[in-house]
């Protein structure tokens, strides 16, 4: 994929239809152009500037030799709060590991500032993309309209998960969800289950997708889904009614916490996991405490996600045309919590 001209300050003159002059002044902050340029100009300036995407770039007028060796990391959500921890941890850890291999420094991108709605975002008013030479995007869910924006630059960067094209392919390094989910399920297959259920959302991210669509696929014309719950804000007592109205004898959930309260739901009213009820948890966390038994599931490699999307990262610094995809395998974990069922139901195909 070409390159597409970075911006420059000439470009943003020309299309607010002002001097250079008049940019840099804007630029500079309000109080230098305050009394100097008309508001109504100034505010055409700062529109051009958020539509483009324009960021000014104070240190490659200062690096002509060469990069900074910095890159950055940018979160979608906050990097270090104590209910995320396990998530963002170890993609943190497998970064710095790789920036230290070669030789880079990290930083992390706190202060863009947040839209209309409260969420984070890459491009704002205080930017500061490129003081790194490159970055690193990690979140939940992106932005779709800053990722395009990302695609249709030359700015290096690299997405931390697998992301759907946004104008052109993304650059990303991923865990190879759908076929971990399909595994789980063709295991419980061969068990003997026929009738599943499945709690947890199916089409929020792309790694919800990604789990969703294993789930689906492995099944079809294998066993049934006898129970779908979808919703969020569902309580164990009702999942577990509704599971066993259904006469599922195995639940997938796409949420480690939400398998276990409802395990603990399922064993406080006198059913036996796996014994009555195998249950299934699309992914591991590092915070689970230490007398919880293991649910089956699978590892999700967060370190070597971090680890190759920042080797990545620096390969596109080199050249920034190149546009690579990577999934990474993730190892099953068996667990305590599935077993082949005490009763089997036959389903028509």
């Amino acid at each position: 994929m070409a390159a597409v001209k970075r911006l420059t300050q000439r470009d943003i003159a020309r299309l607010a239809g002002v001097s250079q002059a008049t940019v840099s002044l804007v630029l500079n902050g309000a109080s230098s152009a305050e009394g100097r340029i008309p508001a109504e100009t100034r505010d055409r300036v700062i529109k051009v500037i958020r539509e483009t995407g324009y960021v000014a770039d104070p240190v490659a007028r200062r690096m002509v030799k060469g990069l900074n060796r910095i890159l950055g990391v940018f979160t979608y959500e906050p990097a270090f709060p104590s209910a995320q921890a396990d998530f963002y941890t170890p993609f943190l850890l497998g970064i710095e590991e790789a920036a230290e291999q070669f030789g880079y420094d990290l930083l992390l991108m706190t202060g863009a500032g947040r839209d209309a709605a409260g969420r984070k975002r890459m491009f704002g008013d205080n930017s500061r993309l490129r003081l790194a030479d490159g970055c690193l995007i990690l979140g939940a869910q992106f932005d779709p309209d800053e990722l395009a924006q990302l695609v249709a630059s030359d700015y290096p960067y690299v997405a931390v998960g697998r992301r759907d094209d946004a104008g052109g392919p993304v650059r990303y390094v991923g865990a190879d969800y759908v076929t971990a989910t399909a595994a789980l399920v063709e295991r419980a297959l061969v068990m003997g289950h026929r009738a599943f259920a499945f709690i947890g959302q199916t089409d929020i991210s792309e790694s919800v997708r990604d789990r969703w669509q294993g789930f689906k696929t492995a099944l079809q014309g294998q066993g049934q889904l006898v129970h779908l719950d979808s919703q969020t804000g569902s309580t164990p007592q009702a999942q577990l009614a509704a599971v066993r109205q259904a006469g599922a004898s195995i639940v997938f959930f796409g949420e480690l916490a939400d398998a276990i309260a409802f395990d603990d739901c399922a064993r406080a009213s006198g059913l036996s996991v796996p014994g009555d009820l195998s249950i299934v948890a699309l992914g591991s966390s590092l915070r689970i405490e230490r007398n919880r038994r293991a649910f089956a599931s699978y590892a999700i490699p967060r370190e070597d996600m971090g680890r190759q999307a920042t080797a990545m990262l620096i390969q596109t610094l080199v050249d920034p045309t190149i546009v690579q995809q990577t999934l990474l395998d993730c190892a099953l974990v068996l667990g305590e919590t599935l077993a082949p069922p005490t009763t089997t139901k036959d389903f028509p195909n």
